[in-house]
């Protein structure tokens, strides 16, 4: 396993286009979504509120003209551009919560820079080859993503270049002792809980790295420390395999996973105190700029 500091890679080439598109994502509408999902909206536990996310994420994605279609027998949204397709990036967040709690960060932070990025692709080009999947099931055993990756992709007109899945994201402290390691983790981190998380294994690690590199050019005051797991090691450390990247892993699919590393980090990990108050938006911004300018450059471009 390796730690990877994107100050340590060389930055990449600033696109002042991207860099003013940034600029319109904004804390206060990441805040707005966040407080509207942050309802228990359990799948079999709180259906109504369930599906009445799903029904509100679908006129979102309506709104920014995405075609929206509800996948599988559990209600997983998927938003296409309006164009036929061969390749894409794709963005993914699970938008159910467990029983009886918000789920502000887990998983409405992700939800939101989800929206953000695609409210930003829908103005950079309409046509750009990005999809957007909220998964639901994500608390139940991943059922979502993994009906989605099996039944879906199987038969898929396009194949994914690469899957950028968000899994809480919204909470940071630069307190001392406010970040712990995952037991078992023969890794060092910083004892602040200040930085994004990035995830990646062998098939993955080029594009996490690709993503770093817009750090340095676009949000060099956001921290991002990667996690770079090679020789298939994610087989023996569950811990790395708890989110949606994991069905994308199992079937060789690259995928980055983002995250502020949740209950090692945020207390309210799973708990009726997640709450929207508890969020530090300015880091939800920077790192939503951060995946949005990563999206758009690598669905245009080759990697560099």
């Amino acid at each position: 396993m390796n730690i990877i500091h994107a100050r340590s890679l060389d930055p990449s080439r600033r696109d002042e286009k991207i860099a003013r598109l940034l600029e319109t994502i904004s804390e206060s509408q990441l805040r707005q979504w966040v407080e509207r999902i942050s309802i228990p909206r359990h799948f079999s536990a709180q259906p109504e509120s369930n599906r009445a996310i799903a029904k509100w994420l679908t006129d979102v994605f309506a709104t920014m003209d995405f075609r929206v279609q509800s996948q599988g027998s559990f209600s997983n949204l998927i938003a296409l551009p309006e164009t036929r397709l061969k390749e894409v990036v794709l963005v993914g967040a699970h938008y159910d919560s467990v029983p009886t709690t918000p789920g502000a960060d887990d998983n409405g932070s992700a939800v939101a820079a989800m929206l953000s990025c695609a409210a930003a692709c829908s103005l950079w080009r309409p046509a750009l080859p990005v999809i957007f999947v909220a998964f639901n099931c994500e608390e139940d055993g991943l059922r979502g993503s993994r009906d989605f990756v099996q039944s879906f992709l199987s038969t898929a007109p396009f194949r994914v270049r690469c899957a950028h899945i968000l899994e809480m994201v919204g909470y940071a402290s630069s307190e001392p002792g406010s970040q712990r390691i995952p037991p078992g983790l023969p890794i060092q981190l910083s004892d602040k809980g200040d930085f994004l998380g990035l995830l990646a294994n062998a098939s993955s690690t080029e594009f996490m790295n690709f993503a770093m590199r817009r750090a340095g050019a676009y949000t060099p005051d956001l921290p991002v420390i990667g996690l770079s797991v090679q020789l298939g090691l994610e087989k023996f450390f569950p811990v790395l395999s708890r989110s949606d990247h994991a069905p994308f892993w199992e079937k060789n699919i690259p995928s980055v996973m983002w995250t502020d590393t949740s209950e090692f980090r945020n207390a309210n990990y799973h708990r009726d105190t997640d709450t929207p108050d508890t969020l530090n938006y300015s880091f939800l911004r920077r790192v939503t700029q951060l995946l949005t300018a990563s999206v758009i450059q690598l669905a245009q471009s080759d990697l560099a």
